[in-house]
């Protein structure tokens, strides 16, 4: 008896990694995770505006995969923190990969650190400002 799970479509590599990661937002939940965010409001707080249901069945999908954990950080009521296994981390060269594509060929585009310091997101923007406002005082 074999311990592997027979495959959706077929055996292709590509195939079977879009089935855990090929929708719109699961790769946007692992970049989020990459850069530093671990709670729920944190990663729905991102600029894409992912919708409160989706969010929460990504993250529940993405952990039975095996991308993330969660640890509950507060009891009542319980919340989790979110953060990647190795597996997940793995998946940043593959978000390295898109990075790189997507600023070859598609016009305009920004990673996520360069949205911040141009003031595209409105929470980095006003961080900046904070620090400004400390080193003038």
């Amino acid at each position: 008896m074999s311990s592997t799970k027979p495959f959706t479509r077929s055996a292709c590599a590509i195939a079977n990694s879009l089935d855990i990661v090929g929708d719109k937002w699961s790769l946007l939940v692992v970049r989020d995770l990459l850069h530093g965010k671990h709670t729920y409001g944190e990663l729905a707080s991102s600029p894409e505006g992912i919708p409160t249901n989706i969010l929460a069945e990504r993250l529940k999908r993405l952990e039975g995969a095996g991308i993330i954990v969660s640890t509950p950080y507060q009891q009542r009521p319980v919340r989790y923190a979110y953060t990647l296994t190795p597996k997940g981390s793995a998946l940043g060269e593959v978000l390295l990969a898109f990075v790189r594509w997507g600023k070859q060929h598609i016009p305009g585009t920004v990673t996520l650190r360069e949205a911040g310091a141009s003031g595209g997101s409105a929470a980095p923007a006003a961080n900046s400002r904070r620090k400004r406002a400390k080193r003038a005082e």
